[in-house]
């Protein structure tokens, strides 16, 4: 009997034990958990907005929080509003607390100028100054952007734009007036730092494009070929083999420029006066575009596009546009290339005012819209549609006749749904327009 009454103790004091666990686990402190929340989800702004950031905890005990922008506290509230006036990048953090401990979380937020997003639209002008468009992510337009930053206006005939760096390159085939053959203003906030008339007068001939592997490192494509540019020491030095270059966009990729010539596509290494490879194709090259993979698409005159590797130069694959379609993917007298692509998948309409969509590797082209059913004076397309690589919203410019041209679109469609849509069409803001540019292909 006294063996089971000593059992019967021994279970006791265990199951105490056990209970006595149990309240140590409830007791255990319950500490914050804490995260960042955007009211409206964005983490970027101008520096004339504000983002309103709220806490988001996990403990009902919390009674502290403690905001730091940069590490200095800036709020004692669950919620903060950050402004910020000068550009820059912004480290925001909280303290969250309870009687039980602390908990940590932190973001950055991006206070960029004016023009760092969105979309730019160039324009000859009609023995005038060149001028910038500029629309917003909004939609919100700025006429002749560079007169609005700089109170003068670009060179004649402007043509291409590069962004490298937080720097933006303007070619204009006149020079002249405030800006010159070439011109270097601050991608973010389009104020001038450095202009290239003197310097390159007699050493370029009606320059069209232009890309950048460096500051020191920049190459112009002219009625001469394509010329290696130095601005440290003005040098400037036409790339052997390059005389017969397109008037078209070059591209960069893998740290090297593509340009066309003929039937081919050159390679020029960064700092070489000369070409490293060529790529031959089928027919006359119409476009070269950097792929989302970090290659490059190739068109060509004989209805093919090509996935060439960046690296080793071998041919990844050919898809063929459809009979109707291979017309537009002729070389022409366009500025901009034949097909602009969002990922696999390509749209071309050549100086047509048909636009074409076609899923790379799939060798199927489908006619998305006439733009002359959609939108009045449309009577002659400059230059080739663009596609937006966020939106995947096509942009078509169009001017109503060589004397009509102050009336003109920038038409944006929009083809998500079964039937084609204009998302917005922004009406008499160019003079001969030279090319889409989006500043997210540069990113």
């Amino acid at each position: 009997m006294k063996k089971f009454y000593l059992v019967l103790l021994v279970l006791g004091m265990f199951v105490g034990f056990l209970s006595s666990c149990d309240d140590d686990d409830n007791d255990t402190p319950e500490l914050p958990v804490v995260t960042i929340e955007s009211e409206d989800g964005s983490f970027s702004m101008l520096p004339t907005e504000s983002i309103v950031l709220k806490a988001k905890v996990s403990s009902s005990q919390v009674t502290d929080w403690v905001w730091f922008v940069n590490g200095e506290k800036v709020g004692t509230d669950s919620v903060y509003t950050f402004k910020a006036e000068k550009l820059g990048d912004y480290n925001v953090a909280i303290l969250a607390s309870n009687t039980n401990g602390e908990a940590y979380a932190s973001t950055m937020i991006e206070v960029h100028g004016t023009y760092k997003y969105g979309t730019f639209v160039i324009s000859e002008g009609s023995r005038s100054p060149g001028t910038i468009v500029f629309i917003s992510p909004k939609g919100e337009v700025i006429d002749n952007a560079y007169y609005v930053e700089n109170g003068g206006e670009l060179g004649g005939a402007t043509q291409d734009l590069f962004i490298k760096d937080n720097k933006m390159y303007i070619v204009s085939q006149n020079g002249g007036y405030d800006g010159g053959f070439l011109t270097i203003l601050n991608a973010e906030t389009l104020k001038r730092e450095r202009k290239f008339q003197e310097e390159l007068d007699g050493e370029v001939s009606m320059p069209t494009h232009v890309v950048a592997l460096g500051e020191d490192d920049i190459y112009l494509r002219d009625n001469n070929g394509v010329k290696r540019f130095q601005p440290s020491t003005g040098k400037v030095t036409l790339i052997e083999g390059t005389e017969r270059a397109r008037k078209n966009t070059m591209v960069v990729a893998d740290g090297k420029v593509f340009a066309t010539v003929g039937t081919s596509v050159v390679v020029i290494e960064a700092g070489k006066d000369e070409i490293a490879n060529t790529i031959e194709f089928e027919d006359r090259v119409s476009g070269v575009i950097k792929a989302s993979d970090g290659n490059i698409l190739v068109s060509d005159g004989s209805g093919n596009i090509t996935k060439v590797d960046v690296k080793t130069y071998t041919k990844l694959g050919s898809s063929k546009v459809s009979d109707e379609a291979k017309s537009v993917l002729s070389a022409s007298f366009a500025a901009a290339p034949s097909i602009t692509a969002k990922g696999d998948t390509l749209y071309m309409s050549g100086l047509s005012s048909k636009i074409y969509r076609h899923v790379f590797g799939s060798d199927r082209t489908e006619l998305m819209v006439d733009a002359k059913d959609m939108v009045d004076n449309v009577g002659i397309i400059y230059n080739t549609c663009a596609v937006h690589p966020i939106t995947g919203e096509v942009y078509l410019n169009s001017i109503k006749g060589y004397s009509d041209y102050k009336t003109n679109n920038i038409t944006v469609f929009d083809f998500s749904s079964d039937e084609p849509k204009v998302s917005a069409n922004y009406e008499n803001y160019t003079a001969f327009p030279a090319g889409t540019f989006f500043t997210y292909n540069f990113e």
